[in-house]
C-alpha cells in the first residue's frame, strides 16, 4: 500500500508491515501510522501503539495496567497454541510472566548471568571479531566481494552463544540454522506452514538444550548454563530443566538474530554516513554513543511479540482499549517519533554522547531493548559485541563499501537480512 493511499485508513497495520514496500523501507507506514493512528487496532483485534511516550508508558505501566497472558488464557490469545511446541515455549518464558513469578525467575538467572560474567567475555569477542576478520581479508584484499552478513554479522553472535553456553562450535551453528524460522513462526500473523517450520526447529531446540543441562549437571565448566544448573550456597532455590530450557530456548531467540541485524545496520550506517565514522576512532564513550544511534535508528525488532494484556479499560489518544486487549508496541516507530528524538530521521551519535545506555541527551529512552520489569536481559551482550566489532572493522577495512544492495529477509516482525555484500572499493584505496 502506498502511502499517500493509506491517508483514509489501515485495516490491518500488521498485514501493512508485511507488505514488498515496508519490507523496503517500513518508515514512512510508521509515520503516517503515528500521525494519524496511532492506537491501531489491527482486523485480528490486536492493538498496536507507536508514539514514543505511549509505548514507553505502555512498557513502565507493565504490572499495573497491563499483565502477561494467564496460562489459562493461552487458547484465547493463542488460539493454535494448543498444538504449538514454539507457542508453549514463548508462553513460558520470563517475557511473558508477572510478579511474582517474574521476580523469582529474573533473580534466579540474574545471580550467574551478571555484568561480570558478561563482561569476561569481552576477550572473547574480540578474538572472535579478529578471526572472522582476517578470514575476510584475503577475498576483500583479491577485489572479491564479501557476504559480511553471514561471514561476520551472523557468525559473531553465534560463536559468542556458543561460548556463553559452554557450546561445541559445530553445534552452535546447526541450532543457529533454524532460529529465523521459529522467530517468523512467532509473528502474530504467521501462517500454519511458518508455525509448523517453527515448531519443528523448536523441538530440535528443546531436545539440544535438554541433553545440554544432563551434561553439564554431570560435568560443569566455567559457563552461564554450568552455573544455572549448579548448586548455590546462599539460594537453595533453582530453575526446573523445565524453566531453565524455556530460558535457554528464548535467549538463543531474543540474541542471535537481532544481533546480527544490529551488526548489519551499524556497517550500513558506516557506509552511508563516513562524516560520523569518526565516532569509531575514539575513546569508549564516543563508540557507545555510535552503537546506541544504530540501535535507536535501525530497531531490529520492528513490535513486541508478546502480548501485554489491558487490565482495565484504558484511553490513549481519544481511543479507548478494552479490558482484557491484546497491545503490542511498535518500537521501531517510536524511536523514530519526533516527539522522542529531535530530527529522528538523521543519523546522529551526538544524540547519546556522554549519557547512561539506553538514554539520549534530553533524557528520552531508546526503546529497542524494551523498558520496565522486561528490558532485555541480553542487553549488554549485545552492546558489547557491536562496540567490539565496529572499530575493528572501521579499522582494518577503511575502504569498506557496498559491492551491491543488501538482500532484506521478507520479514514483517525483524529488520533483518539474507546477504550484505561488501568489496573494497579501490580507488578510494589508491
Amino acid at each position: 500500500m502506498d502511502v499517500q493511499e493509506t491517508k483514509t485508513a489501515c485495516r490491518d497495520a500488521f498485514a501493512e508491515l508485511a507488505s514488498p514496500a515496508c519490507i523496503h523501507d517500513p518508515y514512512p507506514f510508521m509515520r503516517w501510522l503515528r500521525e494519524h493512528d496511532p492506537v491501531h487496532r489491527a482486523a485480528s483485534g490486536l492493538f498496536l501503539l507507536s508514539r514514543h511516550a505511549d509505548i514507553y508508558w505502555a512498557l513502565t505501566a507493565t504490572g499495573d495496567a497491563f499483565r502477561g497472558p494467564a496460562p489459562g488464557e493461552l487458547a484465547r490469545y493463542f488460539p493454535r497454541a494448543a498444538t504449538s511446541l514454539s507457542l508453549n515455549l514463548m508462553a513460558s518464558t520470563i517475557a511473558m510472566k508477572d510478579p511474582p513469578t517474574h521476580t523469582r525467575l529474573r533473580r534466579l538467572i540474574s545471580r550467574d548471568f551478571t555484568m561480570r560474567q558478561i563482561d569476561n567475555l569481552r576477550p572473547s569477542i574480540a578474538r572472535i571479531v579478529a578471526a572472522r576478520l582476517d578470514g575476510m581479508a584475503p577475498a576483500l584484499e583479491r577485489g572479491e566481494a564479501v557476504d559480511l552478513h553471514r561471514e561476520f554479522a551472523l557468525a559473531l553472535p553465534m560463536l559468542v552463544f556458543a561460548e556463553l553456553f559452554g557450546l561445541p562450535q559445530d553445534d552452535m551453528f546447526g541450532l543457529a540454522a533454524g532460529i529465523g524460522a521459529i522467530v517468523e513462526g512467532l509473528s502474530p500473523h504467521a501462517s500454519d506452514p511458518q508455525l509448523a517450520a517453527a515448531d519443528a526447529g523448536s523441538a530440535r531446540v528443546q531436545a539440544y538444550f535438554g541433553d545440554l543441562i544432563q551434561r553439564k549437571r554431570t560435568d560443569p565448566r566455567h559457563d552461564i548454563v554450568s552455573m544455572l544448573v549448579g548448586a548455590h550456597d546462599d539460594d537453595a532455590d533453582t530453575l526446573s530443566d523445565a524453566e531453565l530450557i524455556s530460558m535457554l530456548w528464548g535467549m538463543l531467540l531474543g540474541g542471535f538474530t537481532t544481533t546480527a541485524a544490529a551488526i548489519d545496520h551499524a556497517v550500513l550506517a558506516m557506509l552511508a554516513y563516513p562524516e560520523q565514522r569518526h565516532w569509531l576512532q575514539g575513546d569508549a564513550v564516543e563508540v557507545k554513543a555510535f552503537v546506541e544511534e544504530v540501535l535507536r535508528r535501525d530497531a531490529p525488532v520492528l513490535f513486541s511479540a508478546t502480548p501485554r494484556i489491558a487490565q482495565r479499560d484504558i484511553e490513549l489518544g481519544g481511543v479507548v482499549i478494552p479490558k482484557n486487549a491484546d497491545v503490542r508496541v511498535l518500537i521501531a516507530a517510536g524511536n523514530r517519533d519526533p516527539d522522542g528524538f529531535a530530527d529522528p530521521d538523521r543519523f546522529d551519535p551526538a544524540r547519546f554522547y556522554g549519557t547512561n545506555p539506553g538514554m539520549s541527551t534530553d533524557g528520552k529512552i531508546m526503546l529497542s531493548f524494551g523498558h520496565g520489569i522486561h528490558f532485555c536481559p541480553g542487553a549488554q551482550l549485545a552492546r558489547m559485541q557491536l562496540a567490539e566489532s565496529l572499530p575493528r572493522i572501521q579499522a582494518r577495512f577503511p575502504t569498506l563499501a557496498l559491492a551491491e544492495q543488501p538482500t532484506r529477509e521478507p520479514s514483517a516482525f525483524l529488520r533483518t537480512f539474507l546477504a550484505l555484500p561488501v568489496r573494497l572499493n579501490a580507488q578510494a584505496g589508491g
